[in-house]
């Protein structure tokens, strides 16, 4: 064979090689019609890693070992909550304290991540939240507070007080579910998202309290700076296969983030939040964020979360009317009204 039909043969082969792995790449996971990756459906983020590593927790990796315990237990805490002996049948104390969620109604699903880390947070490597900066605390509220003074109330749960719906927390206000962020971190129950796409945009819909983030990704620029929104101003863009959102223009009324339900660090104004979502397979997708808020932190952090595929949204009706808010203020007039002599 000669050099030139030997050069041919090669050339052609690497084409056929290249023509080959990039159409196994394609088929890895559904795209749509435009080539991008199919993002729609609903994804379901329960896990029982949780955000930050624990104090007593030296390594960043489970052993085997170590993740079967926690699974195991995570199964008896929800089969004992379907025990009769637990369920609470008993008259509860008029005026008095009536408890909240037991295990019934929590569900943080039945595994850790795959890979087995010790926390969602990868970045830095303690995967713990970074030190504040000096002057910035960490705001901690149990259900029941009383610290007049302390508006605005950032915390998705519990709260100051009751004088006022502002001492309650943004998700007993109706205003942001536990766990809908942004960004997303599990929390409690209803942990999904349904993403629907198309060309120029991406909503992020999550069932918790109904919040939907349309996002543009037609490249217009953000709102102007004096315009503040509870889940901020984002836009979309790809870079290959992933999709990033990057989300500015938070509220003062939120906090930059929220390490719990119950707590809350600085405020969402000097808040840069990027987001960044990949398909792994047809039936997981890698939800990744990154916070950058140097007036509150530190450092900026990232934790990645991977998301199941999951069969459909169920409606979240808990707060419908929003009589739990209506309740707990009238029930502090009438305890108000019995102390008065």
């Amino acid at each position: 064979m000669s050099s030139r039909r030997a050069l041919l043969f090669f050339t052609s082969y690497l084409w056929f090689f290249s023509v080959s792995v990039h159409a196994q790449e394609m088929s890895v996971f559904p795209r749509l019609s435009d080539g991008r990756p199919n993002l729609q459906g609903v994804w379901d983020f329960r896990t029982l890693t949780p955000l930050q590593r624990p104090q007593d927790q030296e390594n960043s990796v489970l052993s085997f070992e170590e993740a079967a315990e926690i699974e195991a237990r995570s199964v008896a805490r929800t089969n004992q909550a379907f025990l009769p002996s637990e369920v609470r049948d008993e008259p509860l104390p008029a005026g008095g304290a009536v408890g909240a969620y037991n295990q019934y109604w929590v569900d943080q699903g039945a595994g850790v991540v795959g890979d087995k880390r010790t926390s969602l947070i990868t970045d830095p490597p303690s995967g713990r939240v970074p030190m504040l900066q000096p002057g910035q605390e960490l705001v901690e509220l149990s259900l029941n507070e009383d610290r007049p003074g302390a508006r605005p109330v950032r915390v998705r749960a519990a709260g100051i007080g009751a004088d006022s719906y502002e001492d309650r927390g943004l998700a007993e206000r109706c205003l942001l579910g536990f766990n809908s962020g942004p960004p997303i971190v599990p929390a409690g129950y209803n942990q999904n998202i349904q993403i629907f796409q198309t060309p120029d945009h991406v909503v992020i819909l999550h069932e918790m309290v109904h919040d939907a983030r349309v996002v543009p990704l037609d490249g217009r620029g953000h709102l102007p700076g004096g315009v503040r929104q509870w889940m901020g101003d984002s836009r979309g863009h790809w870079e290959g296969d992933v999709l990033i959102v990057e989300t500015t223009n938070f509220t003062d009324k939120t906090a930059s983030f929220n390490p719990s339900v119950a707590t809350g660090a600085g405020d969402g104004t000097s808040l840069h939040l990027t987001e960044r979502f990949s398909l792994v397979d047809g039936d997981t997708l890698k939800y990744e964020f990154t916070v950058d808020d140097l007036k509150t932190f530190t450092e900026p952090f990232t934790a990645i979360l991977p998301m199941k595929r999951g069969e459909g949204m169920y409606e979240y009706a808990c707060h419908e009317g929003n009589y739990g808010l209506t309740n707990i203020l009238a029930g502090a007039r009438q305890e108000e009204h019995r102390r008065v002599p």
